[in-house]
């Protein structure tokens, strides 16, 4: 039998195969079928991914809310029941993955913690991607009672419905647009693509008034440089006048959480599943959140970071096998 903590421990430990065969390899007394029971019987949510977060986050009035989506590669695999085609900004093209809708917490003293995440299956729940983070940002206001107040957010969710909604919700939103956007300035000049917009020294610092067709407010538009380099346009609905300057550093947080995408992936094996169930994709998903956050705690602990940990656990392999390798140079390359 094999329990969840084994689990979690083996994705943390093992250097470079997640699956259940190496799993089973090297647990004493524990067969493939056993670990693929245990994957198949379980039913890991979201749920317990907000039960570990909830301790941890320092949240307040101030805090903030990210709203952010990331694909599994899964391109070797044309069996795996929740894969299908979708646009990964990594590749900046379709790729064959599972794609993860996931909303964070991010506050200055505790730092980004992932408090919910959707896997978009529309085949399976026929539900968007829009859906999955709408429901996520009520449930995180009304049922987990999250004090934060600040929505951040890419262009894919700034649609008209989602602006609409988090408004009514008293959220502060800031969100990319996407380039080919209408706005108006005024009622009578009517609408134009953002493109056309003139930005002079003065535009550029306080923002520009704009209005979105069918949005019954108004909202401020910046144009601001991106950590990568790239000019964003971000919207806010601030109820206060704000300046660039602020747009900016609020816009830098929510690029930053594809570290926290990045260590999921590089850290826990997110990726690496090859079961072909949906069952066991799903919770083999969450078993990887619960990874996270036993690294990332475990490196708060010792004032490290979380890839100095992780690679530290082969620090004393490598020392003894340099003494004594398993598998000596050949003798013509010395």
């Amino acid at each position: 039998m094999v329990t969840k903590k084994q689990y979690i421990e083996y994705l943390l430990h093992t250097p470079i195969n997640y699956t259940a065969s190496n799993l089973a390899n090297h647990l004493e007394g524990v067969s493939h079928d056993a670990v693929s029971d245990f994957l198949t019987r379980g039913k890991a949510t979201s749920r317990q991914i907000w039960e570990l977060a909830k301790p941890l986050i320092a949240d307040t009035a101030t805090s903030f809310l990210i709203l952010d989506d990331s694909v599994q590669d899964k391109n070797y695999s044309k069996k795996i029941d929740l894969v299908k085609k979708q646009y990964s900004g990594v590749t900046h093209s379709l790729v064959r993955g599972i794609d993860v809708v996931n909303l964070v917490h991010y506050d200055i003293s505790s730092g980004f913690n992932p408090i919910d995440y959707r896997i978009y299956a529309p085949m399976q729940d026929g539900k968007t991607k829009m859906e999955h983070a709408q429901e996520m940002v009520i449930a995180a206001k009304k049922e987990k009672g999250i004090q934060a107040s600040i929505l951040l957010m890419d262009s894919f969710y700034a649609s008209v419905k989602n602006f609409k909604l988090f408004h009514r919700m008293g959220m502060i939103f800031v969100s990319q647009l996407k380039s080919n956007r209408l706005v108006s300035l005024t009622k009578e000049g009517g609408y134009i693509h953002m493109q056309e917009l003139e930005w002079t020294e003065e535009t550029i610092k306080e923002g520009i008034s704009v209005k979105l067709k069918e949005l019954p407010f108004r909202l401020q538009l910046f144009k601001v440089v991106a950590p990568n380099g790239d000019i964003d346009r971000v919207v806010t609905n601030h109820p206060d006048h704000v300046t660039s300057e602020v747009v900016q550093k609020k816009n830098d947080i929510r690029w930053k959480i594809e570290e926290m995408h990045r260590e999921l992936k590089q850290l826990t094996g997110i990726e690496k599943c090859q079961a072909r169930k949906a069952r066991i994709q799903r919770n083999h998903s969450s078993y990887c959140y619960s990874a996270w956050f036993s690294i990332k705690q475990k490196a708060r602990e010792l004032g490290t970071n979380v890839y100095a940990l992780r690679n530290g656990l082969f620090y004393d392999y490598l020392k003894t096998v340099l003494k004594k390798p398993i598998i000596p140079a050949y003798p013509l390359a010395c």
